[in-house]
């Protein structure tokens, strides 16, 4: 076997075999062996039916075979002495089935990760935003929690409902005089001055007070999300059967218990506190990372894999149109296509691309590796945000080839680490950090 490595690109290389003619008779021979040990054919035992005989039977499932045996076999040998890992599926060109006594050729190409001249990303400067958690923004959850644990009682004084209050009701349409589709309920809950229902409609339950039945015509906008009732006016008979007021618990120790276990207010405050500020820790690491990777990639010119590209846009696709399908609606309602979707996605695609493939080249460098606990630990922290079994995830990895890529996000960030571990990190206030950003801008403009 004879190669030819081409450079169709900085990122693609095509790859031209030539295959002997005595080594693709030894494989169609070897093959026919193969085939001879099970043949059953009438008149002869089994291992003894003579191979000009199985090799007419089977021809065509045998140079098939051969071909892809051997071919499968030289596409390792040789990534193997290239010492080259394709960042994409092998595009094989076989062009056809082996021929004894026959030179064969075939080509195959794929995608690398490109050269890339690393400049130098130890000992860079960058700020670091101090986290800090505001007393209003500790008070607005805890309003939070109390809103969450609110209960309700009647109303007695005799009274219309009004904004605020949750009201128990029926409700029927009619157009024509006849019940319209599937628009009733029987003792539905309806809070009232939270959107939850059309102003219209919320205005004849305003009008009533407990015991009391109201009616009167409403539209639904041309854009409700109901195609079939968008536009159209309908009367709507409501019975009001009882008004609720929501009574929200008193800040004292019961509450803080009911909230988490705490003792006091004061022990509920400080584990919100906590809270905010791990989340925020971690936020401010990541924005100076993403500083110190934007610095490092800046005027850095380097091609990028297609295929890489692609794959985020799809994935970026598959995570929108679960998202939308979660609101309970469809690509089409949205106006979006797939074509348009690709092309508004494309730019951040090869941002992600750019920064995975500088940090991999970083960790080629630094020598970094993954081993199988860290793989298994981010397929367990995947499995329970997916509320998933652990093994359900891992096979779903691996049967739709994803480890590699999990491999490459590990050393990707453990790239990033080492940059920022390594880097002079001057800690400032958050208005300060903005306002140096916002300095550095315009002295670039």
């Amino acid at each position: 076997m004879e190669y030819n490595v081409e450079e169709v690109s900085p990122v693609k290389r095509k790859i031209t075999v030539t295959v002997p003619a005595e080594e693709a008779t030894a494989a169609i021979k070897a093959t026919v062996s193969l085939y001879r040990v099970n043949a059953d054919i009438k008149g002869f035992r089994k291992g003894k039916v003579p191979s000009s005989m199985v090799e007419s039977r089977y021809r065509s499932q045998i140079y098939q075979e051969a071909t892809q045996d051997l071919v499968n076999y030289q596409l390792n040998e040789i990534l193997s002495e290239l010492g080259v890992a394709p960042l994409s599926k092998l595009d094989v060109d076989t062009k056809g089935d082996l021929a004894k006594d026959e030179e064969y050729v075939y080509t195959f190409s794929f995608e690398v990760a490109p050269a890339i001249e690393l400049p130098k990303y130890t000992g860079l400067k960058v700020d670091e935003e101090i986290p800090d958690v505001a007393e209003g923004e500790v008070d607005a959850v805890i309003e939070r929690i109390r809103d969450n644990m609110t209960e309700l009682e009647d109303v007695e004084e005799d009274r219309q409902a009004a904004d605020g209050d949750v009201t128990i009701i029926s409700f029927t349409a009619f157009k024509d005089g006849e019940p319209f589709g599937e628009i009733k309920a029987d003792n539905f809950e309806l809070p009232l001055g939270q959107g939850q229902a059309l102003d219209d409609f919320e205005a004849i339950v305003k009008k009533l007070k407990a015991g009391e039945e109201g009616e009167d015509a409403i539209s639904f906008p041309e854009d409700f999300i109901n195609t079939e009732l968008a536009g159209q006016t309908v009367d709507m008979k409501v019975k009001l059967h009882k008004i609720k007021r929501k009574v929200r618990p008193e800040l004292d120790k019961d509450f803080a218990m009911k909230a988490g276990g705490f003792q006091d207010v004061d022990g509920l405050r400080e584990a919100i506190v906590k809270s905010y500020m791990q989340t925020r820790v971690e936020m401010a690491k990541s924005a100076a990372q993403k500083k110190l990777l934007d610095q490092l990639l800046e005027g850095l010119e380097f091609d990028l894999p297609d295929s890489m590209v692609q794959e985020h846009v799809d994935r970026m696709i598959q995570e929108y149109a679960q998202n939308i399908e979660r609101q309970g609606k469809s690509m089409e309602s949205t106006g979006k296509t797939l074509a348009g979707l690709r092309e508004e996605y494309e730019p951040q695609a090869r941002d992600l691309v750019r920064q995975q493939l500088f940090l991999l080249a970083v960790s080629d460098k630094e020598g970094l590796i993954v081993n199988p606990e860290e793989v298994n630990a981010y397929l367990q922290e995947a499995a329970v945000r997916a509320r998933q079994d652990f093994e359900v995830v891992r096979r779903y990895y691996e049967e739709n080839n994803l480890m590699f890529a999990v491999k490459d996000k590990l050393l990707a960030d453990q790239a990033m680490d080492l940059i920022y571990d390594a880097a002079e990190v001057n800690h400032v206030p958050a208005a300060a950090a903005g306002a140096d950003t916002k300095a550095e801008s315009e002295n670039k403009e």
